[in-house]
């Protein structure tokens, strides 16, 4: 098994790459719903107390805020918890940021179950789909601290509406500091040739582990990180379904509308293969720590190489 060596939450590079911008950029500012604390994003307001305003818990009015100064050339960042901003700003955001293509950075944190014991109310499992509706909207999920600092700083001299996950948890290491991330290019971390595995955010650990689990059994899996979902990869996936001739998708959201679903439109166009979906299957999950409410809803490596196993099994003989 490959070593599990736990770095960063991704809430926490981002705050770091928040401060790290402001210094290079006058024009990026920030706002936060009350919970500046638990985003990160309160390191921005001590050390730029001129560029960051709290709104308080005025989802809706933060994200119009937002578009009013991106409107005046500023680079809005705008942070929440991703269930409370993705659904009570939704429509702003729509209208707002989506509709006239503003220039807001939308970074929410405690996105999936690995909130734990917070519960449903706060476990966002729907963001992905709400972010992947919003025409014009980009849509990032990075899997640990690396690709958060990467990929926060790519977005901000990204032209146009971007929305990032970030979670709450302690992420394991998938990359280190020389690996290069672009924006609507996911990364290849592993060969193979009769199943991909391909997830998102704190899943790609999990598949890594799912990999080495298949060894065991004669199956040779490749592992990508799609850390962009929205625009996708589709080369890449193109480029697999041709190598390998099954897919299996891994993401910390319900299984309709993010990850599974993008890539299940993707190749069926193209290329159709065999296709098993890893994630949420129509349900909202309960409090308990993110190691139970991974086992218990089917988030772990073991449930990954067991749903490869059906994947392969389902190619043409």
């Amino acid at each position: 098994m490959i070593q599990r060596k736990m770095g960063a939450a991704t809430r926490d590079a981002y705050g770091k790459a928040l401060v790290e911008l402001g210094k290079e950029n006058p024009d990026i500012v920030v706002l936060d719903a009350d919970l500046s604390k638990s985003t990160r994003t309160d390191v921005f307001g001590k050390a730029f107390p001129d560029r960051f305003i709290d709104i308080g818990i005025q989802e809706a009015n933060l994200v119009g805020i937002a578009a009013g100064l991106a409107s005046c050339g500023k680079i809005p960042f705008i942070s929440s918890f991703a269930c409370f901003l993705m659904c009570k700003g939704y429509e702003q955001l729509r209208v707002g940021v989506a509709f006239s293509h503003q220039n807001v950075k939308v970074v929410t944190s405690h996105g999936g179950i690995s909130v734990g014991e917070d519960g449903a109310s706060q476990q966002a499992v729907e963001d992905f789909a709400l972010a992947c509706t919003l025409a014009g909207f980009t849509v990032i999920v990075p899997a640990d601290e690396f690709a958060a600092k990467a990929l926060i700083r790519q977005a901000a001299f990204y032209k146009g509406p971007v929305y990032v996950r970030t979670g709450r948890s302690k992420a394991p290491l998938v990359h280190d500091g020389q690996t290069s991330f672009e924006i609507g290019k996911g990364i290849r971390l592993r060969q193979g040739k009769d199943v991909t595995l391909i997830a998102a955010g704190l899943m790609v650990f999990e598949a890594l582990e799912a990999a080495e689990m298949l060894k065991e059994k004669k199956i040779e899996a490749a592992v990508v990180d799609m850390h962009t979902l929205k625009p996708l990869d589709q080369k890449l996936l193109l480029e697999e379904a041709r190598r390998t001739g099954a897919f299996v998708t891994a993401e910390e959201h319900l299984i309709w509308g993010g990850l599974g679903s993008a890539v299940s439109q993707c190749v069926s166009q193209d290329f159709p293969v065999p296709i098993e979906f890893v994630g949420l299957n129509d349900t909202y999950a309960e409090s308990g720590s993110p190691e139970e409410l991974f086992e218990k809803y089917g988030l772990t490596s073991k449930h990954i190489a067991q749903a490869a196993e059906r994947a392969v099994s389902r190619k043409a003989k």
